[in-house]
């Protein structure tokens, strides 16, 4: 008789314990999905509105006056921006993403946004992966790099390898092979993201 009670009673305490942890589960995705949503909302608020960027030109002065101009790339003060606003670990990272971006000669913004949408700009990825883009990420399979220049790097081939290359040239092409099982959402987070950018 005894023997029953505490075999029921293990069963119990482990079904409370596996309740528990499915609702944590179901917490945690809910906060990122509503972290994700705000972010959107924020964004999409933002759009319209007129760019820090659009008058780059400095005031106009009369007289004789001296100065060095230094010519700087705007798409690297953009992401930096970008990156600043979100508190991203990439912001260090902006002219490098502008550089390869150049020489795979693919869209700059291309790899902010698919980072934004895969991981909230490096916010929630594996531990010590330094992958913020989901590449090679699938059911236990877990891609990691040394560094985010290594990840930069080596996403940015892959994707103009096996995605510009092959004709996948939209993110709505580039989802149905890089998130087969999306129903639309990545690819309109990435647009979102990409409009973020311009």
């Amino acid at each position: 008789m005894w023997r029953k009670i505490v075999i029921y009673l293990g069963l119990f305490l482990s079904l409370i314990s596996l309740n528990f942890y499915i609702a944590y589960k179901a917490y945690a995705i809910s906060k990122k999905q509503a972290n994700i949503k705000t972010i959107l909302n924020e964004i999409a608020k933002n759009i319209d509105s007129k760019s820090q960027f659009n008058f780059s030109s400095g005031p106009m002065v009369l007289g004789a006056y001296q100065s060095e101009v230094k010519l700087s790339d705007s798409r690297i003060a953009n992401l930096k921006a970008f990156f600043r606003k979100y508190n991203s670990v990439l912001y260090d990272k902006a002219d490098l993403i502008v550089s390869v971006s150049d020489r795979y000669q693919f869209d700059y913004r291309l790899l902010p946004a698919i980072a934004m949408q895969e991981s909230n700009l490096c916010r929630y990825i594996p531990e010590g992966s330094h992958n913020c883009w989901g590449w090679g990420i699938y059911g236990d399979t877990v891609t990691k790099f040394d560094s985010y220049d290594e990840a930069i790097e080596t996403v940015a081939k892959g994707i103009k390898q096996e995605y510009i290359d092959k004709g996948l040239i939209t993110a709505s092409a580039i989802m149905q092979k890089y998130t087969p099982s999306s129903n639309g959402s990545w690819a309109h987070g990435v647009n979102t993201f990409l409009k973020a950018l311009e």
